[in-house]
């Protein structure tokens, strides 16, 4: 998966740290991505009445 670097003030990174604690996870960038899994989850079964698995997408051969 892309690295996309996320700018965080004191606040947000005192949020990614108990979110951290919370669910057991090793760093902030791991309960960021927990949050945004989360949060696009939420979206999709607000959309289609239902959850779904998120999987990364793999590149297949020379297409971009």
């Amino acid at each position: 998966m892309p690295e996309i670097t996320v700018d965080t003030d004191d606040y947000e990174m005192e949020y990614l740290e108990a979110v951290r604690q919370r669910e057991g996870l090793e760093t902030c960038d791991q309960a960021l991505e927990f949050l945004v899994r989360k949060s696009i989850r939420e979206g999709n079964r607000r959309l289609t009445g239902r959850g779904r698995a998120l999987y990364p997408v793999k590149p297949q051969g020379g297409h971009r």
